[in-house]
């Protein structure tokens, strides 16, 4: 178990999706303006990782690898992810319409955000078993909830201080998040 524990923290600090992998930056830089919104966009990347990573593990492993047509797991994986988002999407429409227009256009940019698709790749790569899966699934989203909601507070309070005109806008989220990258950093001797 707390190897299991270790593959989670691991990847939602010491390894985190958006801060040192850079993947999955599309919606952590446009959807981190408010938090509730963050956070709304963060729990929706939880789900579909979670349940991405448990559908690929079994595709992969159950058809993929059985016939030998491992060389269809990107394409094949893209399909599976782009199926969820879309599920995702029709439930946030029907149950939580508010949430569902204040993410607009980032909800589809979940199909095409590489997090999703790096973290089903990188549990095949490193042979996972399921349930090692499952938990570093687990952390990866729960990481990148970590650093979207983190990037839209700190966005929330600057934008209504007094910053320089050059760096008002991209630029302080730019460096806003260079320096959070830095400050994740330092978890790399902890695990």
């Amino acid at each position: 178990m707390s190897s299991l524990l270790l593959i989670a923290v691991g990847a939602a600090l010491v390894n985190n999706v958006v801060l040192s992998q850079f993947l999955g930056l599309c919606p952590f830089l446009g959807v981190s303006k408010k938090t509730d919104t963050a956070a709304g966009m963060g729990a929706a990347v939880i789900f579909v990782i979670m349940i991405a990573s448990a559908v690929t593990y079994g595709i992969y492993y159950g058809l993929l690898k059985r016939f030998n047509l491992e060389y269809l797991q990107t394409i094949v994986f893209i399909l599976v992810i782009a199926a969820l988002v879309q599920l995702v999407e029709m439930i946030l429409k029907k149950f939580v319409k508010p949430l569902y227009n204040a993410l607009g256009v980032y909800l589809p940019l979940i199909t095409t955000n590489c997090a999703v698709l790096g973290v089903a790749i990188s549990n095949i790569d490193n042979k996972y078993t399921f349930a090692q899966s499952m938990f570093c699934a687990l952390g990866t989203s729960v990481g990148f909830l970590i650093a979207i909601v983190i990037l839209a507070g700190i966005r929330e309070k600057t934008e209504n201080n007094d910053v320089p005109k050059a760096f008002k806008g991209t630029p302080m989220v730019l460096l806003a998040s260079g320096l959070m990258a830095i400050a994740f950093s330092g978890f790399t001797g902890v695990i």
